[in-house]
């Protein structure tokens, strides 16, 4: 009975923690979600993918890297898989007030967020991965650490992602 008892408490200190991690990091999941999803039931379906990946990966974190880190990993890596899949939800149309609670701002700046990351939703998947983490103030070694690329790779493509957004805004 004791055996049973523990493989229960274990279980249950999985999902104590699994639930912890997604409670602190819901906006960092939504926000890449929302970058790669096409409408709301999109949304949604990359959700539940990032969360179920997340579950099953959860037990073997190691700590190398922040949390968030490993968060937004999954998340990505989800999404761009998610995305190459199912090629036909190629644009973002989703309102971002959908997803994301803007904080009550004039209304010029929620105007300015709506066309940042319409923009945005225009990039090629990695492209907006690395933007992402870029506007979330992730440093070129987190953002490397994420995607696996170098981090002068990630300073120059970043370099020409933000020309190619401040051309394609000016359009």
């Amino acid at each position: 009975m004791a055996i049973l008892f523990s493989k229960h408490k274990s279980q249950e200190a999985r999902e104590a923690r699994f639930s912890q991690v997604l409670q602190a990091n819901r906006q960092l999941i939504c926000k890449v979600c929302y970058m790669y999803a096409s409408d709301g039931e999109h949304f949604n379906d990359l959700y539940q993918e990032v969360v179920a990946n997340i579950w099953q990966g959860l037990a073997s974190y190691r700590g190398t890297a922040a949390m968030s880190t490993w968060i937004y990993r999954v998340a990505i890596n989800t999404c761009v898989t998610f995305y190459r899949r199912h090629r036909s939800h190629s644009a973002a149309t989703l309102p971002i007030e959908a997803v994301v609670e803007l904080p009550a701002e004039e209304e010029s700046r929620a105007e300015q967020l709506k066309e940042m990351y319409r923009l945005i939703a225009t990039l090629e998947p990695m492209e907006k991965a690395l933007i992402l983490m870029w506007l979330d103030e992730r440093s070129y070694d987190e953002i490397s650490d994420v995607t696996g690329l170098s981090r002068n790779n990630v300073a120059s493509r970043l370099r020409r992602i933000r020309l190619k957004l401040i051309e394609k805004g000016q359009q």
